[in-house]
This record gives C-alpha cells, structure tokens and sequence, in this order.
C-alpha cells in the first residue's frame, strides 16, 4: 500500500504541477469547459501515468524553450478563432484601408507568390498591395505580377522603366497607395494571417496612434518558422541600438507622405532612416507595439535575416541614417557602428559636472580597498568626489584605512552608527553631497572599465533621464545585472543573470544601451535634483530590498525613463556587506518588503513595458512565456 500512495501521490503532484499549463492548452483546443471530458477519455485509455506523462511532454517542451510547439498551443489560427475575429471585426468603429508597399526585383517567383497569397488570405480584407517591380530581368516577373492584378482588384502594380534600388522603388510603391495606414512587406516574406486583424483593432483602441510595429520571426526555405524576437513596448534607446520598429512596421500614410517617403542613399536602411524621420514628428506615446508575431522574415543566403553580413552596405546605411537623425536633433552625439548593433557617445560638456560617490560599508576592508582603489586608480573622468558611509565600523583594519582616505582631498568618510538601513545611509549622504550628480555604489565594486563613470554621466545629464545603471559581473565572469526586469520573481530580477559575459544576450540586448524600468542601487547615477524631486529611497518600507526597484518605477511616474548602459562594467561581489536573506527575521523583513511592492506597484509588476508578455515571469534568461500573457482569441 506504500509504495501505491507513494505512485499516486508522485502522479497527482505532476497533475498539480501543469494543471494551469493544460487548462490554457485545452482552451486552445476546445474551451475550458471540456477539459474533465478530455482528460477522462485520456484516463480511459491511458490511465493516470498516461495523464502525468503528457503533462510532463509539455513540461518539456517548456524547459526546452520549443518554438513550434508554442506556436502550435498559442499562435495558431483555427476556424473558432477566424469566426470569433470576423466577429469582432463587426463592431470596429474604424475600419481603414491599409496600403501594403512591396517593392519587387528579380524575386523568386516561389516565394513572391507566397508572399502576396499572405496577403491575400489577411483575416481583415479591406486592403490593397501596392507593388513597385524595380526594372526585373527576370522574364517571369512581369506575367506573374500581372496575373495577380488582374485576379484581384485589391492588387495594384507599377514596372518602373529604370532600376532605382529599393528607396526609389518604395517611393514608386507609396505613390500608389490610396489606405490611411501603410504597412511594409519585402517581396520575399510573409504576414501572419492575423497581422492586418490585430494592426486594426489596435488602430481603433489607440486612435492617437501613427506608428505601429509587431514582432517576428524567421522563416526558412521549408516553411518552418523559428527564432522569434518578442519585443518590448516603444524603447526609444534600444531603437537607436538597433532597428526594433521593423517588422511589421505600420505608418500613417500621410505622415509617410509629409516627411517625403524613402530616402535615396540610404538603401540597406532605408525603413530605419524612414521611421528615425516619423519618429521625430510624434510623441512617444503615439507608437504602439502590438505583441505578436504579426511578420515572418524569410531566411536565406542573401538575406540579411540569415547573417547581417550578407549585406554589410546596410548596416553603414543605418549608422549613416542614426548620425543624420542626431544631426537634425542638434544632439551633442555620435553613433558608433558594432557587430551587433549601434551605440550612441553622448558628449560630456566642456566643464564635467562634479559627481559624488556614495559607499555605505561596515568594515569590509578588503572589499572596500578593492572598491575605492579601483576607482582611484581606473576613473578616467576627473571631477568627482567619494563619500564613504561608515555604518558603525569596528574593526581596526578598516578605521586606520579610513584615517588613511581622509588625508585625500576628494574622499569624504560619514559616520552613522544607526541600524542598517540601506535607503537611509544614502538618502542622509545625498543631502551633503556636494556634486550635481550622485552615485550610489555598494562597496562590494571593482572597476573594469575606466570610462565607467564619463559613460554613466553622459546618460545622467540628458534630458528626461532618471537613473542609469552599469553592468556588472560575477568574479567568473558571467553577468550579475544587466538591467531588472519587473515582474521576474515577484517583484523583479536581473536580466541575463548568469549567462556569460562573452554573450550577447536576447537579440543583444545584453550588450546594447536601452531603457528599462528600474536598475539597481549597487551602482546608479542620477542627477541629485532628481534624487531629491522623488524624495530619494523609501527608507520607511523598503529599508533593505527593493527599493532601487520602488526608486525606478517612480521615476517613471514623474515621467524620467531609466538606462541601461553595458559600457559601464564592474565585478560585484554580491551581498558582501548586509549578507543573504537567508535567516530568520531577514526572511520576514524580505516577505514584508515584497508585500509593499505588491500593494503599491500592483498590476504594473506583471506587465514591463521593457520587457515582452510572451516571456516568462520565472526565470532571467528571456525563455517563452507558457503560456503568454496576452488575450486569447
């Protein structure tokens, strides 16, 4: 009898485990009201072992992060869901004509046509495909493209009598376009089915919206698709770190045709340059993302999607277009070209602010030697100061370093023998600091690179920025914070978390400059009258944890956004000073911080706007979200 209960009770504790898995997975299938029918006929069949190993194949694919069968439990368009999206389509109170641009030369006909039969087989009808053939040689072109006009009156077509290159071709496309909407589609892609649907709806829920993007995946020769990039909600600092926007980029037609369409020169990048153009005539919060893959990008050897080296023209043409984009601005800055995307040098101003350095410690001699002579002997840029923060030291080693420090002109030591109280430590150092800009650094630093802080300030002084944040490594050289993303764990968790340093991370953005909601306390800057606009750190609630997070997000409420920069690098010996939340009242202080966090932030922790809804919420490496967190059709 033992060892049955003991089966059973294994089998039932795997039921429990996916029971929320499969409930979503059926509701894909058949609707949630059928799941005791389904499972009683698979107990008929296979008995209860057979229930637990099914739900441990999900569990699989789970872990395994797989992409089709994601796509199969909640990306695929069944006859229930065409009616119910027809359906809604009803009740659109708009229901505008979007112009599809295609510019075509020499296309493989194979793919050309599957491209336009995606078009064509859109779940939302009220389209036209404004194809441009850029002079082909090809002598299938031409009847093909033909053919497909005269079939379907929605397809309009023009044969341009020279070749131009894709920005003049495009051009020659939007001239025919009559929608209020124009979408982009390469002659050699596909739109998911659903894709005009889901740009309509948002369309009607957004109605200030003039730009829109969606995201995508790749698709090879077979069909099959793979590698989706699931994006963050508008992110004007990754867009300058690469070209987020496309695909499927969606423009207000007469915004396209007020900035005068595509640019000649800048082929390769020319819907980069185009959306760089529009982007300077809205405000943030008319671009809107829709989170779905709405766009598959063909892979193959010429593509750009299969190596961006096949086409090393376009990635000079996006940096040509970032550097015009800055030039309009009058921004004092310089975009540099990587291999894996864009980073943009603002410049320092002529006198450099003072920047004052905060460090609370309590004893720590080793640590805070390591910290401090770092930054003496690593720190390129000249003008700041160090303020020590001794939270009641005793040890001897550590007060004669202290009298040692003292003698220096730019080292300040504070003493305050209250209770550990990381919020108040630095919020009581702010208030003396004597820089324009403060910095807040554990002692448990290592500098690694020596234009940290000229980087982290070049970020702090622009306009409308909060805090910025560094990059920082375990001793072994895999990444500690490479950002937080809210919601992960709670409340939120670092980015990347121990993956190596050496990586680039989710669609690089472990390597690239970006906003995200909140980065930590362990080494921030911030201009000081910022600080001090939100009244610093809540040191009343969140003593210990969480309050970079809760420092973060009401930034964002006074309308600063957050930067991640990785160009700014350290080693973290993570919590040398206050230790782990491994005891007793350290566990009961954590829950009670948590707590807070979850009362005062509610639902904005489920929903990042850096950050995707169709990846996860349990783990820090930007695996897939089982299942998402968008609705469900």
């Amino acid at each position: 009898m033992t060892d049955k209960s003991n089966f059973f009770s294994d089998q039932l504790g795997s039921l429990r485990r996916y029971t929320g898995h499969i409930k979503y997975s059926v509701n894909r299938i058949g609707g949630l009201h059928k799941i005791p029918i389904k499972i009683s006929k698979i107990f008929q069949r296979e008995g209860l072992v057979g229930i637990a190993n099914r739900f441990k194949k999900i569990a699989q694919m789970r872990e395994n992060n797989n992409y089709p069968a994601w796509i199969r439990f909640y990306d695929t368009v069944t006859d229930e869901s065409r009616i119910r999206m027809r359906g809604m389509m009803n009740h659109f109170h708009s229901k505008p004509l979007i112009s599809i641009l295609m510019p075509t030369y020499n296309s493989k006909s194979e793919w050309l046509i599957k491209a336009i039969q995606s078009v064509q087989n859109q779940i939302y009808p009220n389209w036209e495909l404004c194809i441009a053939d850029d002079a082909s040689t090809d002598p299938q072109i031409r009847p093909l493209l033909e053919r497909y006009a005269k079939e379907d009156p929605r397809i309009k077509i023009t044969f341009r009598k020279k070749n131009g290159h894709i920005s003049e071709s495009s051009n020659s496309a939007l001239e025919l376009a009559s929608g209020a909407w124009t979408a982009l589609l390469d002659h050699d892609d596909l739109l998911s089915e659903h894709a005009l649907f889901w740009v309509v709806k948002a369309i009607n829920e957004n109605p200030k919206a003039r730009l829109i993007y969606s995201d995508e995946d790749k698709i090879d020769e077979n069909g099959k698709r793979q590698n989706p990039y699931f994006k963050c909600d508008w992110n004007v600092d990754l867009f300058y770190s690469q070209n987020m926007f496309s695909h499927l980029g969606v423009y207000r037609t007469s915004l396209l045709k007020k900035i005068g369409g595509f640019r000649k020169g800048f082929e390769g990048a020319q819907d980069y340059d185009l959306a760089l153009r529009c982007i300077e005539r809205v405000k943030p919060n008319q671009i809107h993302h829709i989170p779905r893959v709405l766009y598959h990008w063909r892979i193959h050897s010429l593509s750009t999607s299969q190596t961006p080296d096949n086409k090393p023209y376009a990635k000079l043409a996006g940096e040509k277009a970032l550097n015009s984009h800055f030039h309009r601005y009058n921004k004092n800055a310089r975009v540099e070209l990587l291999g894996h995307g864009y980073r943009t040098h603002y410049r320092l101003p002529k006198n450099e602010p003072l920047v004052s350095l905060i460090i609370p410690t309590r004893n720590g001699l080793k640590l805070l030697k390591t910290c401090v002579g770092s930054i003496l002997e690593k720190t390129t840029y000249r003008n700041y100061e160090i303020m020590i923060v001794d939270n009641g030291s005793d040890d001897p080693g550590t007060l004669q370093y202290f009298d040692l420090l003292k003698k220096k002109n730019n080292i300040r030591i504070l003493r305050d023998n209250s209770p550990f109280n990381y919020s108040a430590l630095n919020n009581k150092a702010v208030k003396l600091a004597k820089g324009k800009i403060v910095g807040l650094l554990n002692n448990d630093l290592q500098v690694i690179s020596p234009d940290w802080l000229s980087e982290m300030v070049s970020h702090a002084i622009r306009p409308g920025i909060g805090a910025v944040g560094a990059k920082l490594y375990y001793p072994n050289d895999t990444i500690q914070h490479g950002g937080v993303i809210i919601g992960i764990g709670g409340v939120g968790a670092h980015a990347h978390k121990h993956m190596p340093r050496s990586e680039f991370g989710y669609f690089g953005r472990a390597v690239l400059i970006q906003s995200l909601s909140a980065v930590t306390a362990a080494c921030l800057i911030v201009k000081k009258s910022v600080y001090e606009e939100i009244h610093g750190l809540n040191e009343k609630e969140l003593a210990v944890a969480f309050n970079d997070v809760d420092f973060c997000l009401r930034l964002i409420e006074k309308g600063y956004r957050n930067i991640f920069t990785p160009y700014a690098e350290f080693y973290h010996y993570e919590s040398a000073t206050r230790g782990y939340d491994d005891k007793p009242e350290k566990i009961q202080r954590l829950e009670k911080e948590k707590k807070y966090m979850k009362q005062r932030w509610g639902n904005k922790l489920l929903n990042d706007p850096a950050y995707s809804l169709n990846l996860t919420l349990n783990y820090e490496n930007f695996s897939f979200a089982w299942p998402p967190r968008v609705e469900q059709i």
